[in-house]
């Protein structure tokens, strides 16, 4: 059974930082993109970034570029974002996410494996 397993959530001031991590389990083979996706309360779910398998192609949504890094581990079944500059509006549940295949998609369907998700709080 594939499992996605988040840390790194919490509380922090804006202007502050915070950094995701996640690890995939019980997946065989490779070749296979991530990302993370963030759901606000009474929002949709939102793509934020997303990763190739081997780094080297990274999309973000427009409302984090510039502040957000997606990051692949050297064993590749892991995923990190470092978040700098955070604002109240980025306040939300964040999920990451394991694509089908080696596709960089951005939208929920391009997902087929998903974690718990982990509380980002940025206070004002």
């Amino acid at each position: 059974q594939v499992q996605l397993i988040e840390s790194g959530g919490g509380l922090v001031q804006a202007g502050g930082s915070l950094r995701l991590s996640c690890a995939v389990s019980g997946r065989t083979g490779g070749n296979y993109a991530m990302g993370w996706f963030r759901q606000a309360p009474g929002k949709e779910r939102e793509f934020v970034a997303v990763i190739s398998w081997t780094g080297t192609v990274t999309y973000y949504a427009d409302s984090v570029k510039g502040r957000f890094t997606i990051s692949r581990g050297t064993a590749k079944n892991t995923v990190s974002m470092q978040m700098n500059t955070l604002r109240p509006d980025d306040t939300a549940v964040y999920y990451c996410a394991a694509n089908r295949g080696p596709r960089v998609g951005v939208t929920s369907a391009d997902f087929g494996s998903w974690g718990q998700g982990t509380q980002v709080t940025v206070s004002s």
